[in-house]
Formats: structure tokens, C-alpha cells, sequence
């Protein structure tokens, strides 16, 4: 909380309520109601770089997405990383079950986002471009979690782990873009209102690279337990620019997701993440099982 005060302090923020948000797993965020009544969104991330990122991405979307405004920045000190004063967007988190009118609509919006490209003779200081290094940064990605994941799941498991995804990433067709990929794209990050998409949030992840890897959440936490949304969601698509065959690169991302998840809870503390660690370590036995 001394964290917390100082930045408010620091940002001359005149507060009524502080709530916390609670499905954000990287970074702090707090929904702060101002004296005035204003509804904002204070956002520290988990590093310099998340803050660089997050900062430069909605400047660089700003124009073709509905994203949060940046009403403050600070560059933080020895102690934080920093923090962003966000506006608020008008919508709650996508549920659980979503219909296909609004699979549809996430569609289309996913492929706007992807539709964002780098500009010739600009230099951008938070969002890196790993497209033409694509193969590279997959094999940094997944190995960069490895090194945690051999120490929380059996050796056998992790063997197999490893030939799998040799195998497997022989088979991914080439690189589709560059495009601004999202790198989170979950149901927390994509705000609705009236079953409509009212907002995409959160992109402290986020680059410019294969679209093929931003399709893996959705898939999970949308295709997968919504009949019949994959189709609406492609057609929507389709509608702003071509898609990818998803069925050649959704079980290959599927498989590096749960496996660098289980990475991920371990750098950041298994226990305070148990539910999503189990979950996917259910996941990877799974997949690792029907492969054999």
C-alpha cells in the first residue's frame, strides 16, 4: 500500500474509492474513483519494459482499436517501475459463454488489431518486431520457460515436452505479417457491451510478429468450450483481412501455452497461481498423452 500511496501521490490524484482488479496476473491494477467521480484505471506493470510497452502500444493502436487513454504517465524510481493513469472503457470482461454474434464481433476486431503494421522509418522504443526472426523467437520463448518448467513437472513429461515442440514447429507454415500481436488476447482483455466488443485492454505482452500465436487463447478459453464460435469468429475475420489456417497452428500453440504457462507460474510463485498452474499442467499431460 506504500507503494500505492506514493504514486498517487506523485500523480496529484484526488481519490474516493480504490477497488482491485482482480484478473490481471502480470501487473497491479487498481479501478480508482476520483472525487469528481471520474472512473480510472491505475496500472503498474512488472517492469520498466511492460511500462514502455503498454505505453507505446496504445499510442500506436489508438487510431484503428477502441483502447484506453493514457491521462498519466510516470517513469517510476528505484523502487516502481512505474505507473499509467488509464481512462476507463465503458463494458465489463468477457463471460464465459459467448454466442456467435459476439465471436463474430471479436472476429473482426482481432483482425483490426492484426491489421496494424510497423511503419517504414519509425523507431519504436517499447514494441520490438520479431518477425523476421520468427523460428528464433519461438525457440527463445518456449526454451526461456523450459528452464522452469523442468523443475516443477516429471522428467519423463519434460523429455517428451522437448521433442514435441522440435517436431512440431517443423510443421508451422511461414510467418503471417508483421502484424501488432497482442500476445494476452483473453477474455479479461476484450471488454463488451450490449454483447458488442467495446474495448480491447492490456498490452504490456504485446509486438509486432506472426499472427499465428495470438489465436491461442481465444481458442482456449473461447472455441473450445463455445460451439460453433470458431466459425463466427473466422467469418468475422475474414471480413477485414485474410486468416491463417488455424487448424494447422492451433494444436502446436495449444501445446507451447499450457507448457511455458507452467513456466510463467513458476517465475512468478506456483502457489500464489496453483488454479492456473493446475490447470494447465492438466492441459500438457493431456496433449502429452495422446501423442505417445
Amino acid at each position: 500500500m506504500q507503494q500505492l500511496k506514493q504514486i498517487i501521490e506523485k500523480l496529484k490524484l484526488h481519490v474516493l474509492s480504490i477497488e482491485d482488479v482482480p484478473d490481471s496476473f502480470s501487473s497491479t491494477v487498481y479501478k480508482i474513483k476520483k472525487v469528481n467521480q471520474q472512473i480510472v484505471y491505475l496500472k503498474i506493470p512488472y517492469s520498466k519494459v511492460k511500462l514502455d510497452r503498454e505505453y507505446e502500444a496504445i499510442e500506436i493502436l489508438s487510431d484503428a482499436l477502441p483502447v484506453p487513454r493514457v491521462l498519466e504517465y510516470w517513469e517510476g524510481n528505484d523502487e516502481i517501475p512505474g505507473a499509467l493513469l488509464l481512462s476507463a472503457i465503458k463494458g465489463e470482461p468477457t463471460p464465459e459463454k459467448v454466442d456467435e454474434k459476439l465471436a463474430f464481433d471479436i472476429g473482426v476486431n482481432h483482425a483490426k488489431l492484426h491489421n496494424v503494421t510497423p511503419q517504414e522509418n519509425t523507431t519504436y522504443q517499447g514494441i520490438s518486431n520479431v518477425h523476421d526472426q520468427w523460428s528464433t523467437f519461438l525457440e527463445t520463448h518456449f526454451y526461456g520457460f523450459a528452464e522452469d518448467v523442468k523443475d516443477v513437472i516429471p522428467e519423463d513429461l519434460f523429455k517428451q515436452s522437448i521433442e514435441l515442440f522440435e517436431e512440431q514447429r517443423k510443421s508451422l507454415p511461414q510467418p503471417d505479417g508483421p502484424s501488432f500481436i497482442h500476445m494476452d488476447f483473453r477474455l479479461a482483455n476484450i471488454i463488451i457491451q450490449n454483447n458488442q466488443v467495446s474495448g480491447i485492454i492490456d498490452f504490456e505482452s504485446a509486438r509486432f510478429g506472426s499472427t499465428e500465436m495470438d489465436f491461442t487463447k481465444i481458442n482456449r478459453d473461447i472455441f473450445m468450450k463455445n460451439p460453433r464460435t470458431l466459425e463466427a469468429y473466422q467469418m468475422g475475420y475474414k471480413t477485414i483481412r485474410p486468416l491463417i489456417d488455424l487448424e494447422v497452428v492451433l494444436p502446436f500453440y495449444r501445446f507451447t501455452d499450457a507448457f511455458n504457462s507452467l513456466g510463467w507460474c513458476k517465475k512468478r510463485g506456483i502457489k500464489k497461481h496453483q488454479q492456473f498452474f493446475n490447470e494447465n499442467y492438466v492441459i500438457l499431460k493431456s496433449i502429452l498423452k495422446n501423442v505417445r
